[in-house]
């Protein structure tokens, strides 16, 4: 992300009204590997092939602001590695990771990682620090430190559906796994901001909140990712749940969140006063339907009619509700951007 890029989100964060509505995605590899015409397990394992991957993106759509910029991962498998979940890998597909076990009791005593050594966290680190002189050559510089929220890793640690059993079943238990995966969080997104102290952003990405009831977000969620955000001064705290938003939404701004990434389900409108207009949203374009599949001129209606179902256009960042999907081709992009460029003018 340029200089440039990072001024567009405090301004719109902000609330500062622009001569051209922004546009953005969320990309990484889902998206990229197909798209730049490599595997993804050949994207994931050369640094040279993720790095031109992510260059091509950049030069192919200057006018996009992609988040969070050459984003270094391995899919979901990134921290539960660090955990010692089992990584299963596919040449052209995400990697799973395995649960270790679907047993509360068991799980809720795991051992906090070491950030700096468990997993494939010493491989991100090293990712980006291999590249880091050629990604300030561009004019880029790295801003985010990244990372799957509490709720997503435990998720991935016993597997979902037990997850869900067990916050009703032993809640005891689960708070102190959650709190164990938070600390960790919190190791872990100070550790990328003392390696690289270019970065202000934080970015966490957790679906599995959109799966709880407002007692279990309260409970669960709010403290929890409250003290992930408020422990650091950041000046953009940035959230992705394109799962249901809708419950979440009303502690967004309790929480230190001022960048939201929601399910293309629900409305702008919607959100922005069910937060007060106290967070910005990027959104809300259907990915897979719309992105995806429809052609140019369906895009560039769909964003028009977006745009004009939509009472404020402030605090807006027009993205997909969600990452960039798997084949989204280059012209879809570039009608979504021409959109953007009409709707601004009119």
């Amino acid at each position: 992300m340029n200089q440039k890029q990072w001024e567009t989100i405090i301004d719109v964060i902000e609330g500062k009204k622009l001569a051209l509505i922004p546009a953005g995605f969320i990309i990484d590899s889902p998206w990229l590997p197909g798209w730049f015409g490599c595997s993804t397990l050949d994207y994931y394992t050369s640094d040279e092939i993720w790095f031109e991957a992510n260059k091509k993106a950049i030069e192919t759509f200057p006018e996009a602001i992609f988040l969070p910029g050459f984003w270094a991962e391995y899919g979901m498998c990134t921290e539960p590695s660090a955990f010692g979940t089992k990584c299963r890998w596919d040449e052209n597909n995400l990697p799973h990771a395995v649960k270790i076990t679907g047993d509360i009791v068991g799980i809720s005593t795991i051992e906090k990682p070491n950030v700096k050594t468990d997993g494939l966290l010493p491989f991100v680190i090293n990712r980006l620090k291999n590249m880091q002189p050629r990604i300030n050559a561009l004019g880029h510089e790295i801003k985010f430190a990244v990372a799957r929220g509490p709720l997503n890793i435990a998720s991935f640690l016993m597997g979902a559906t037990e997850l869900m059993m067990a916050l009703v079943t032993h809640q005891d238990e689960c708070h102190k796994l959650i709190n164990n995966i938070t600390e960790f969080l919190i190791d872990w997104i100070g550790y990328q901001k003392k390696v690289f102290p270019t970065i202000e952003g934080i970015l966490v990405l957790d679906d599995i909140i959109g799966f709880i009831g407002d007692a279990h977000c309260k409970e669960y969620v709010v403290p929890y990712f409250k003290k992930i955000y408020q422990a650091f001064d950041s000046k953009i705290n940035f959230l992705h749940n394109d799962a249901a938003g809708l419950v979440s939404a009303p502690y967004l701004p309790e929480i230190g969140i001022n960048l939201f990434n929601p399910s293309f389900e629900h409305e702008i409108n919607q959100l922005k006063k069910l937060t007060e207009n106290k967070v910005a949203i990027l959104g809300n374009i259907p990915p897979r339907d719309v992105l995806a599949s429809k052609t140019a001129d369906e895009i560039r209606e769909y964003v028009s009619q977006t745009l004009r179902t939509c009472d404020d256009k402030s605090k807006l960042i027009l993205s997909c509700g969600g990452g960039m999907p798997q084949g989204v081709p280059t012209e879809n992009i570039r009608a979504f951007m021409m959109a953007c460029r009409e709707a601004s003018a009119t």
